[in-house]
């Protein structure tokens, strides 16, 4: 019967090795992912000019809707980028968000990756 085929692999010296990326590239790289999005780069952006802000605040800052406001809250609070406080006026829920220092850490580099963009694209 037939011979089954042979895995051929190049030889430890040909191969070439992909570094895996560093601690803060792969930050980096994370990072690209999670802040471009408009609502989310508006919640951060919202947050480091307050100390805290109400969900209904949000939504009418953004102009988005409960169900999205949600998703990308949920988001950035897996991310630790922001904190989310619920409670009760009375019978009223009430969720407050917060930014934590993580989330004005990622916020800065961001805009400073941004900014670093514009110069280059102007003086080009």
């Amino acid at each position: 019967m037939g011979r089954s085929p042979v895995s051929r692999r190049a030889p430890e010296t040909e191969r070439k090795s992909v570094p895996a990326p560093s601690a803060p590239r792969a930050r980096a790289l994370q990072l690209d992912r999670i802040i471009p999005d408009r609502i989310r780069l508006g919640i951060l952006s919202a947050l480091a000019t307050h100390p805290t802000l109400a969900f209904n605040e949000l939504k009418e800052m953004l102009d988005t809707s409960d169900g999205n406001l949600s998703v990308h809250a949920r988001k950035l609070e897996e991310v630790r980028y922001i904190t989310v406080r619920k409670s009760f006026a009375g019978r009223i829920p009430r969720t407050e968000f917060k930014l934590t220092d993580a989330g004005r850490k990622a916020l800065e580099s961001y805009l400073g990756h941004m900014e670093a963009l514009i110069q280059a694209t102007r003086s080009s």
